[in-house]
């Protein structure tokens, strides 16, 4: 084989190469319906991580649940629309939807707000031992994000009115506001049951 041959014999298969390498560069992993489940599941053990440490307070999750849910909604949408499937475009809206949140779980559980997970009080116990449930909840998937949320939203008004209440009584409450706020607990642990127990899963 002369150098001119050998020549042409290398462009050639330079060429017949090239689709191959461009294709190999170009394609990306499809995002499936799966890894969008999965990425779900994940987010959810993540707030429920942080609602157990304390890392995220009733407030934040509460945002964050709200947040989800309405992923959760557009997703139900989106198959609605396309017989039960997500077209690559419904999956990208989605994933971006989903970094977003990261990164929002991820500031809310870095920040210096946290819940007190060793409270001293009687009403601070009730209110961590609930956490704890909904925290277990989340993680198991008997909370969906909406239940989730309606909790955390019901949660971060009783912790607002203990904190007005000892703000106005030098740090203490009172025995009326502590029974007030012992029959506002009751119902909400009662929901977190009905809540837990309703054959909804996330």
């Amino acid at each position: 084989m002369n150098s001119m041959t050998r020549i042409t014999f290398a462009a050639a298969l330079a060429i017949l190469a090239l689709p191959v390498v461009a294709q190999s560069t170009t394609q990306s992993t499809p995002v499936t319906g799966q890894t969008i489940q999965q990425r779900k599941e994940n987010q959810q053990d993540r707030i429920g991580q942080g609602v157990q440490s304390g890392e995220l307070t009733a407030g934040e999750t509460k945002n964050l649940e709200k947040k989800e849910a309405a992923i959760n909604q557009e997703e139900r949408n989106m198959r609605k629309l396309d017989n039960g499937k997500l077209t690559t475009a419904d999956k990208k809206t989605l994933t971006q939807q989903q970094n977003q949140l990261s990164k929002q779980i991820y500031k809310d559980k870095h920040n210096s707000t946290e819940q007190n997970t060793s409270p001293k009080s009687e009403v601070g116990k009730r209110a961590e031992n609930q956490q704890d449930r909904i925290a277990q909840g989340v993680k198991s998937g008997q909370l969906t994000a909406g239940e989730t949320a309606n909790l955390e939203k019901k949660e971060a008004a009783i912790n607002k009115e203990v904190r007005n209440d000892r703000a106005a009584n030098g740090g203490k409450l009172t025995p009326p506001e502590r029974a007030q706020v012992n029959r506002q607990q009751n119902k909400v642990s009662h929901q977190i049951y009905r809540d837990k127990h309703n054959g909804r899963h996330q």
